[in-house]
């Protein structure tokens, strides 16, 4: 044993008999402990050349390498929610004549839409045109009196009221001018489009009584799109607003196209445990179409980082095993800690160090040999 041979070495001189009856004479003094005894041996497991064939044994050098992550997930093509109007009458009335007559149909900004006969509205054209009167025959007056000019201030009163009560029930300027110059009433309130696009609803149908509030149409700009697509909480930390996107449908086979996130919503489904992003995608031919179905791929740059393929660690449900070579067949068992995962690459954040190699085929087997013969990792320090 090394003792022995330590204690030859150090008493040379001393014979034999002597060594042995100072032992004897000394049974409790301690020994020296051996450089084995003090370090703790590294756990291996010996696996031969031939046996590494047999099993399919194959190692990969651990190294720093630039990792991607590539979110795939499923979006959905809405309307862009800024480009929307709702067309609604402010006056009770009956709806005389339809210009928009079903739906789907393309209008342009300022396009009639339909005419209203409102009796009330008829009313507030001929006191209007009453108030007119009044005005002008107070200017054409020539008395200087404090009277006569208190009455021509309150008629010029009158009638600016008497015009900003038309202007609020959607009466243009063109029309209160009409009015004004031929001195009769209009017969219909004409509602015009406030924006370019497709009438996705349209309620108004001729000849229906309408109530103030009440909607018609409903127009959609659909020049630019929405995309929503949904997420999963563990991927949220990777994205970001102007993050690129590679967009595909199933109806442009072959056909890729680009948006950019523009908008994170800020809460989760707590039935999926997903959040909502938008991107926003241009839509200048009109082959999108709302409610399509649209495929997302994302892909985020996490730079240099030390990696080993996933199929080299062994998830034992409370830690991560894997096997370094050691040369000549023999394999170490080691406890690592992982963190990012993508490409089919795991990030080791501690445990193995670049340069040394991993068993990433048959490592299993490997594991087996080691539980067989009792060899373990030894706990991370």
């Amino acid at each position: 044993m090394p003792v022995f041979a330590q204690g030859h070495a150090e008493h040379s001189a001393q014979s034999p008999a002597a060594v042995k009856n100072q032992k004897a004479a000394n049974p409790q003094d301690p020994q020296p402990a051996s450089q084995e005894e003090t370090t703790e041996e590294v756990p291996q497991v010996e696996i031969s050349s031939q046996q590494q064939q047999l099993i399919g044994v194959k190692t990969v050098k651990v190294s720093l390498k630039d990792i991607h992550k590539v979110i795939r997930t499923v979006g959905r093509i809405e309307a862009d929610e800024r480009k929307q109007a709702t067309i609604n009458t402010k006056v009770e009335g009956w709806l005389e004549k339809l210009h928009i007559d079903y739906t789907g149909r393309y209008v342009k900004k300022g396009e009639p839409l339909v005419e209203i006969y409102s009796p009330e509205l008829l009313a507030t054209q001929q006191e209007f045109l009453g108030v007119l009167k009044w005005a002008k025959q107070s200017g054409d007056k020539k008395n200087d009196d404090s009277l006569s000019l208190m009455l021509a201030k309150d008629a010029g009163a009158a009638l600016d009221a008497a015009r900003q009560r038309l202007r609020l029930w959607d009466i243009s300027e063109d029309q209160i001018k009409q009015i004004e110059q031929t001195g009769k009433p209009i017969r219909t309130l004409t509602l015009y489009s406030p924006v370019s696009g497709f009438v996705t609803q349209k309620m108004a149908v001729q000849g229906m009584k309408v109530m103030p509030g009440e909607k018609l149409f409903d127009i959609s700009d659909l020049s630019d799109l929405w995309i929503i697509a949904d997420i999963y909480e563990y991927e949220l930390p990777f994205v970001k607003v102007g993050q690129p996107a590679r967009i595909t449908l199933s109806y442009f086979p072959g056909k890729e196209l680009s948006a950019k996130i523009d908008y994170i919503y800020p809460t989760i489904s707590a039935d999926t445990r997903t959040a909502k992003i938008r991107l926003t995608l241009p839509n200048p031919g009109g082959q999108l179409k709302p409610q399509m179905f649209t495929n997302v791929e994302i892909k985020i740059s996490l730079g240099k980082k030390l990696v080993i393929p996933e199929s080299a660690v062994i998830d034992t449900g409370t830690s991560q095993i894997v096997y370094i070579e050691k040369g000549e067949g023999a394999f170490e068992p080691r406890e690592v800690e992982l963190g990012l995962r993508a490409d089919g690459a795991v990030e080791v954040l501690r445990g193995i160090k670049a340069g040394e190699k991993v068993a990433t085929s048959a490592n299993f087997l490997i594991d087996s040999e080691a539980q067989l013969k009792g060899v373990k990792p030894l706990p991370n320090p």
